[in-house]
């Protein structure tokens, strides 16, 4: 006898687990009333067995009507408060008030409530019929004292179809008006399968939203392998355990009126992610178990739902209790400087205790936060800049245990608060090499906190708690968690790799040209002087890149890409972002990019946003000076559909969510954590985008992957330079004799005519599946692949051909469709996965493009050096003509002439030669400098902004000076 492996089998084996290992009651479709949503057994079985006294007040009132009266106006109050209200602060019938569901007891203090909480009954239905009038069923149903909390559609891969019809049928099936799909009215919705689930929380037709529900596997999306259970075995053996989800009803589920992530409802349910559910409830049971004391690092990545995760985490230690039903923590202190997490507290804890105050925000100083933390305030929220005070204060206050939970502060890496930030540390802590404006992204939360803590031992009356999406090699080391072979990690990872798979953020290297600048500069003096090339080179490019000419250009790309590339996407609301290095070259770009916007007409709105007065050749402005509102605005202003341009200088490039943002302007060196935290300004989802593009000018393409690797763990995807590759993969693909090039030609013809349909197009491929279909299965296996591989190649590679050919442009459209019709294979993610883009082509000049996304790689970082440094080191010492070279390769002549023509001038003058002749080099050197300053302010009507770069700017006079002081001494032989 063939074994069962039905969907019905499928169901069974789930049943059996919640009915015998769990304690669910087996409920029929015919126990359901249809009407009220409702079993009224379990609901009266429960009110009769934990208030007894309550029911028979009730029932004197109503007499026999007592069970109809009740479960009618249940019914009701359901209807306009949700279940969620209802479970947790029951209902009033007739004056008295009945509780609907009993949570877990913090303590053991009240044996009564032990009691109450052992009265709570689990029912599980199979095949509910939800509708009277059509005989339609749900494959599982979950009920709470009678009241639906869960639904469940189960696949069977082995049948042939999976989580995504689960996810159709919930979609296209499952009509939105009947009562119990009404938002609110039944908590989440499963779509399960043996190897995968996701969840949504609001039936919407077609529009509806799932999100995955599963641990990850590889640092990627999907479940690991279980032995001999089902990947999702989870779901039904722990998720839906009773104490589960109670602990669900009680601590994490809860509505949200806001905007969130995207144009979706203003009105949510949030229901976790499992990684959000395993790492709260984990982190709650060791501190339960260890007490204070401890560190805890939680790796999430950028867009993976922290803020929740804090909330959550924040709530439920500032009720804990451990073993002696003694308070673990007095207070729990949160450290962030986002206000909506603020928000999110305050709303999510009023949900779950209808209590006012237990979240108290500290504005406005360290008194307020020293009189919060004496009078034990349940949950404080304040900001990194207080952090050291914490530290050193907290541990002095007799008798009180803290919770500290640090947030990626992001906002306070911008402007002055940064320069405030370095003041605060030791130079030692800091050893940062001198550079200009853009250095001061070089400090982060992790430097301050990782300060605080050295500079004093941890007391043991705290446990920490942080939360990064780019932990550095010192966080790792204080926070994670020390394996048996010395190495460290997270408590709680939750990796980039797996929240793309996802499709929870958008990879952002996935669509990423990066460009070389075409300038070139001359050398106009015979001698040829050894200068520190990494220098020169710098001092240079800051030059150029503040030209007139140099922004004027960048500008023409930025606004002609984001107008034919990116204004499509998200209904013309697409937003883009442009990364400038410095407070000055952020407001040259803005007032260049609203004179470009002029000029061609363009009704793209701009903003600009950077810290302080910039005073440039002639222009003194601020920010909210020139945006024309204040700049706590800037952001709620960039909402605005009028709006599409932000330019910065340290400001918005970490911890700034803007779903809109589809495109990116790098016009400054990135490295490190800061290139993943500045490009993660692009991941977040919203429901018309479906991909990211990243022009960069600065930044070489495989630096940016390197600063990935550590963070991504993911699977290089197809990336090709050589325009010809196409060719190579046409011919392939030609070679397996599955279709003609008239059936291609056919397909497109077919597919641009004003009367396609989608049936047309499924019969046109229909025989060219079939071929596939009758392969072998090796031969299949590597056609699909060479098809999936061509048209994510030629996505890539048409943004940057020289040449329009037609026959690659059909055969990419016609492999797209095809390639959707094929039955997956072993290892296929779902198809949505890989076709996140759709690009037209467009033409771009001197630049490589493509996926930039890492290989699969468990990266080990260094542990931290006691003489560690962020500098430079030793700069090589190169030929002057060597240096121009090398800078004739990005730059043109426009930076370099006044600078040659001093050096001439200088190198011929007697007096100069006089001196070299008969001082020490001391004293020369004031002679040199001295007639070079002379040269450069006859000079000053050439170019007035040479001029005034070396009379403004100390760095670039100080350099200059010295390369000529070097380069008079080497042509006299000194």
């Amino acid at each position: 006898m063939l074994f069962d492996v039905s969907e019905a089998r499928f169901e069974a084996e789930i049943e059996h687990v919640l009915r015998n290992e769990h304690g669910y009651r087996k409920r029929l479709s015919e126990d359901y009333n249809r009407d009220h949503c409702l079993i009224p057994q379990d609901v009266i079985d429960f009110i009769r067995g934990t208030q007894p006294e309550e029911w028979n007040s009730l029932r004197d009132i109503h007499k026999e009507d007592a069970e109809t009266r009740f479960l009618r106006h249940l019914a009701k109050q359901i209807d306009k408060r949700g279940t969620l209200d209802v479970l947790r602060n029951g209902v009033k019938d007739s004056g008295q008030h009945f509780a609907l569901m009993y949570p877990a007891p913090t303590t053991s203090l009240n044996p009564e409530y032990e009691r109450l909480y052992e009265g709570n009954i689990f029912s599980v239905v199979r095949q509910l019929q939800y509708n009277a009038g059509v005989t339609l069923s749900l494959d599982l149903a979950l009920f709470v004292n009678g009241l639906p909390i869960f639904t469940a559609e189960l696949k069977n891969n082995l049948t042939g179809q999976n989580v995504r019809h689960a996810r159709q049928q919930y979609r296209e099936k499952r009509d939105t008006r009947e009562p119990l799909f009404k938002f609110g009215r039944c908590l989440a919705h499963f779509a399960v399968d043996p190897r995968l689930v996701d969840v949504t929380t609001h039936l919407q037709g077609v529009k509806t939203r799932f999100l995955p529900f599963n641990k990850g596997k590889a640092k990627g999306a999907g479940n690991p392998n279980a032995g001999d259970k089902f990947p999702t075995h989870y779901l039904w053996e722990e998720v839906w355990a009773p104490d589960s989800v109670l602990n669900l009803l009680e601590q994490f589920i809860h509505i949200t009126e806001r905007h969130d992530e995207g144009n979706w409802p203003e009105k949510q349910m949030i229901f976790p992610r499992y990684h959000q559910l395993d790492a709260v409830r984990r982190l709650v049971a060791d501190a339960q178990v260890r007490g204070t004391g401890q560190r805890y690092l939680v790796q999430h990545s950028a867009g993976s739902g922290k803020s929740y995760s804090i909330a959550w985490l924040a709530h439920q230690l500032s009720n804990l209790h451990n073993e002696s039903d003694e308070r673990v923590f007095d207070s729990v202190i949160v450290i962030t400087d986002r206000r909506v997490l603020d928000d999110q507290l305050q709303e999510a804890i009023w949900q779950f205790q209808q209590t006012l105050g237990v979240v108290e925000n500290i504005n406005k100083s360290s008194r307020q936060l020293r009189k919060a933390l004496e009078d034990s305030k349940r949950i404080i929220v304040s900001t990194l800049q207080k952090f050291p005070f914490i530290v050193n204060d907290i541990g002095d206050l007799p008798g009180k245990n803290f919770a500290v939970i640090v947030d990626e502060a992001h906002s306070s890496q911008s402007g002055e608060s940064v320069k405030s930030l370095k003041e605060t540390l030791s130079d030692d802590e800091l050893n940062v090499t001198a550079g200009g404006e853009d250095d001061l992204d070089v400090v982060t939360w992790e430097d301050r906190i990782a300060a605080s803590i050295r500079a004093r031992k941890q007391p043991e009356n705290i446990s920490m708690f942080a939360f990064t999406a780019t932990p550095k090699n010192k966080t790792l080391e204080l926070f994670g968690v020390r394996c048996l072979d010395g190495t460290y990690e997270a408590f709680s990872l939750y990796s980039m790799k797996q929240a793309i798979d996802e499709r929870f953020i958008l990879d952002v290297l996935k669509n990423y040209t990066t460009y070389t600048a075409y300038w070139r500069l001359f050398k106009t003096i015979d001698a040829d002087p050894a200068f520190e090339s990494r220098k020169a080179k710098r001092l240079l490019q800051h030059f150029v890149e503040l030209s007139e000419e140099s922004i004027a250009e960048k500008i023409a790309i930025i606004v002609e890409h984001f107008h034919e590339q990116v204004v499509p996407q998200i209904k013309n609301r697409a937003k883009a972002m442009i990364v400038t290095r410095s407070r000055r070259q952020a407001v040259r770009f803005y007032l260049a990019l609203k004179r470009y916007l002029a000029e061609q007409g363009y009704d793209y709105g701009a903003l600009v946003a950077f810290s302080g007065r910039v005073d440039d050749d002639g222009v003194s402005a601020t920010e909210a000076e020139l945006n024309g509102f204040p700049d706590t605005q800037t952001a709620n202003e960039l909402d605005r559909d009028e709006y599409h341009f932000l330019v910065v200088a340290n400001k918005f490039q970490t911890g700034f969510d803007q779903p809109l943002l589809a495109a990116m302007y790098v016009n400054k060196r990135l490295s490190g954590v800061h290139a993943v935290q500045t490009l993660s300004r692009l991941n977040r989802m919203h429901t018309e985008k479906e991909a990211t593009m990243v022009l960069d000018f600065i930044n070489p393409a495989q630096h940016i992957r390197e600063a990935f690797q550590p963070y991504y763990e993911a699977t290089l995807l197809s990336e090709g330079t050589d325009l010809n590759l196409p060719y190579d993969v046409e011919r392939k693909l030609r070679e397996f004799q599955f279709y003609s090039a008239e059936e291609v030609s056919d397909f497109a013809r077919a597919l641009y005519s004003e009367s396609a349909n989608a049936g047309q197009l499924q019969a046109l491929l229909a025989p060219v599946v079939d071929r596939v279909n009758s392969a072998g299965a090796v031969t299949r296996e590597e056609f699909r692949s060479e098809l999936q591989g061509y048209t994510r190649l030629y996505a890539f590679i048409a943004q940057i051909i020289p040449y329009e050919d037609k026959d690659l442009e059909m055969l990419y459209q016609f492999a797209r469709y095809l390639w959707r019709l094929l039955p997956p294979g072993p290892n296929d993610l779902p198809t949505e996965i890989f076709d996140l883009i759709d690009l037209e082509s467009y033409r771009l000049r001197e630049t490589n493009s493509g996926s930039l996304t890492p290989e699969p790689h468990l990266e080990m970082l260094e542990p931290m050096l006691e003489n560690e440094t962020y500098g430079a080191g030793e700069d090589p010492i190169e030929l002057l003509s060597e240096i121009v070279q090398s800078l004739n390769d990005r730059y043109g002549p426009a930076a370099a002439k006044m600078v040659q023509d001093v050096f001439t001038e200088t190198v011929n003058d007697v007096g100069v030669s006089n001196a070299i002749r008969t001082n020490p080099p001391d004293k020369a050197r004031l002679t040199v400098e001295d007639v070079a300053t002379a040269a450069f302010t006859r000079r000053h009507a050439d170019n007035m902004q040479v001029y005034r770069l070396f009379s403004d700017d100390e760095y670039f006079r100080r350099f200059v000076l010295k390369a000529i002081n070097q380069a008079v001494r080497s042509q006299h032989g000194v």
